[in-house]
């Protein structure tokens, strides 16, 4: 199976509440888009658009078995999103302890 270069953004993918579902829902293993759709409260076109947004941000891949569609979590995108998140986490968690440590427990600094 070969990795596509995602040409979307992941964060503009995980903006749609839908996307977000169908993100949930491969994380419990991979589905079929017809499985997918069922656990949805949207017509199976749409799921089908919004795997699309979700594989061209490179956050799901899909594989074919016979006529079906396999959808899965791709991990290098996922991954990314990860690592930009505990970037921007860890950068406030940092400027979070300076401030706890140099605040006295009365409230002044």
């Amino acid at each position: 199976m070969g990795q596509a270069r995602a040409s979307g953004d992941p964060f503009e993918a995980l903006g749609d509440a839908n996307r977000r579902e169908i993100l949930r829902l491969l994380s419990t293993g991979d589905k079929p888009v017809q499985e997918i759709a069922a656990a949805m409260p949207i017509s199976r076109p749409a799921v089908s658009r919004h795997l699309r947004l979700l594989k061209d941000a490179g956050m799901v891949t899909e594989q074919a078995e016979g006529t079906r569609r396999i959808y899965h979590l791709q991990e290098q995108g996922m991954h990314a999103v990860q690592l930009y998140l505990e970037g921007i986490w860890g950068e406030a968690a940092a400027r979070f302890r300076l401030l706890a440590e140099n605040t006295d427990r009365s409230g002044r600094r």
